[in-house]
């Protein structure tokens, strides 16, 4: 498995315990965020997170912002996204069953370490449920 994982300097801390976390269980991990807490604007490092979900180059993606708001209204931009802002692990489960997310959206300003974790390793080991949410998912990308 494959993931790109993006944030701006409120994620920063958190994207590092993260990618981390995934590591320690053989997840290859695309590191597009800053390193750093000097303010940055989250579109240049979540572009390229849903670029390479959009294109099949990971199989999911992360990104982390302070309210995770701006980092998810700019991954949903990308046709082949469905990102999800998820403050907690079920909400996130319901991401992945019913909408198919491929993309979660953490608040690092709303959220505790270990309810991240908990979050990603939901939203990684969650399958869509298919059946009526897959016509409701095939309508979401915008085809005007």
């Amino acid at each position: 498995m494959k993931i790109s994982i993006g944030n701006d300097h409120a994620g920063t801390a958190y994207k590092f315990d993260v990618i981390k976390h995934l590591e320690s269980k053989g997840i290859k991990v695309t590191n597009y965020g800053t390193d750093t807490i000097e303010s940055v604007d989250y579109p240049d490092f979540v572009h390229p997170v849903a670029d390479d979900v959009d294109s099949n180059e990971s199989d999911f993606g992360i990104i982390i912002c302070g309210s995770g708001n701006g980092a998810n209204m700019t991954a949903n931009k990308h046709q082949n996204v469905r990102s999800a802002l998820c403050w907690n692990k079920e909400i996130t489960a319901l991401a992945r069953q019913h909408n198919n997310a491929n993309i979660l959206s953490i608040p690092a300003r709303f959220t505790a370490l270990p309810q991240v974790l908990e979050m990603v390793d939901t939203f990684l080991n969650t399958e869509f449920e298919g059946g009526r949410h897959e016509r409701r998912v095939e309508k979401i990308p915008c085809t005007c």
